[in-house]
């Protein structure tokens, strides 16, 4: 009886610290500590997250932040081309808080980790990490070619906001999938 009650009062502390049920003890997050850091600036959610998903810059190198930035003229098939102030002002914000310099978020740091030394991404679809995070949905797909990305909803991989509701606060976790005409995803 002892035990129990021992048992039941750690369990109780674990709990109050957010550290057992929904902390990290069963794959959630502490307090203040996003996967990855949520979008925090006005003039990045004004000429880039009004036209898509508003990508944090946690969530690729700062090569690819440099070129994706160097050549908006030919933006995915589309002229972003902005003022030159502009882009000067969005590189400092995005540069320093891309992947390998947001080491204390999650997601961040494990994407950085996942880079080939000298390779280039020009797309969030090619970085290691994430590809390897989706391996399942890939899968999923070949065996149902009219599967979910030929819904109109999500149209491809890169609309991350369409299945990963909480994507606009960095979080990316599997219990936030919500597929669009499927459901909650549950491998």
């Amino acid at each position: 009886m002892r035990v129990f009650l021992i048992f039941l009062v750690l369990c109780a502390g674990l709990m109050a610290k957010d550290e057992f049920f929904g902390g990290e003890f069963f794959g959630g997050e502490k307090k203040g500590k996003k996967e990855v850091a949520p979008v925090s600036n006005e003039l990045y959610k004004k000429e880039c997250a009004s036209c898509h998903f508003g990508y944090q810059p946690g969530l690729l190198p700062k090569a690819s932040w440099e070129h994706i930035m160097s050549t908006l003229d030919k933006h995915y098939g589309v002229d972003a081309s902005l003022e030159n102030s502009d882009v000067k002002a969005l590189n400092e914000y995005i540069l320093p808080n891309s992947a390998e310099y947001a080491q204390e978020y999650k997601r961040s740091a494990k994407i950085a980790k996942s880079l080939r030394p000298g390779e280039l991404y020009t797309s969030i679809t090619q970085i290691p990490y994430i590809k390897k995070k989706h391996e399942d949905v890939n899968s999923w797909l070949e065996k149902n070619p009219k599967g979910i990305i030929a819904k109109k909803e999500i149209k491809t991989m890169a609309n991350c906001s369409a299945c990963h509701k909480k994507a606009d606060n960095g979080v990316f976790s599997k219990k936030t999938v919500e597929i669009p005409t499927y459901g909650a995803w549950r491998d």
